[in-house]
Order: structure tokens, then C-alpha cells, then sequence
């Protein structure tokens, strides 16, 4: 079961860096996955910002970033490792096989 929520927390916008109530905020899991919710922390996106986002499927982008280091290195380090693992992932084209 779903643990209740305390409504009134404030939190901040990922996008905006806005802080709002929880009430007026999505919650936004970098994994994609937030139905699993055990001993995760989720961040916060605003209403606004939640509305402007595309909400298609991006064939393991977040899975990419949180592999990177997304937030938790240096944007040096972060660069260099997503470059790495993207070109590891690309797919060849004809003319490369």
C-alpha cells in the first residue's frame, strides 16, 4: 500500500528551480520508473513545467543520465561518460557493418 503524503511540503522544481506544495507538483523519476517506490527519493516538477514536458517515450534516456553520473559528478565528467556510453549504444548504420 502506498504510504500517505504530506501534502503540505514544500518542494522544489527541477526545470524552474520554483518552490511550490507539494500539492502543485508531479513527481518526476530520473529511473522511469515510479511505481517501484521503495527507498527511492523522487524530485518535483511544478505543474507548469510538468505540462510543457514531452511525455513520449525516450528509449532509456534517463537510464542513460543516471549511468553518467547526471547530477552527481562534475559536468567534465558527466560529458565524457555520457558521450562514451551513448557512442557505445549508437547504432551502426549499413554502411559501418
Amino acid at each position: 500500500m502506498w504510504r500517505n503524503r504530506d501534502r503540505a511540503t514544500q518542494v522544489t522544481c527541477i526545470a524552474c528551480g520554483e518552490t511550490v506544495s507539494r500539492s502543485e507538483a508531479r513527481e518526476y523519476d530520473k529511473e522511469g520508473d515510479r511505481y517501484d517506490r521503495s527507498d527511492k527519493e523522487f524530485e518535483y516538477l511544478c505543474k507548469p513545467c510538468h505540462r510543457e514536458l514531452n511525455h513520449q517515450p525516450r528509449g532509456g534516456l534517463e537510464q542513460l543520465l543516471a549511468e553518467s553520473g547526471a547530477g552527481d559528478v562534475s559536468r567534465e565528467e558527466f560529458l565524457t561518460r555520457y558521450t562514451e556510453l551513448a557512442t557505445e549504444s549508437e547504432p551502426r548504420s549499413e554502411s559501418e557493418r
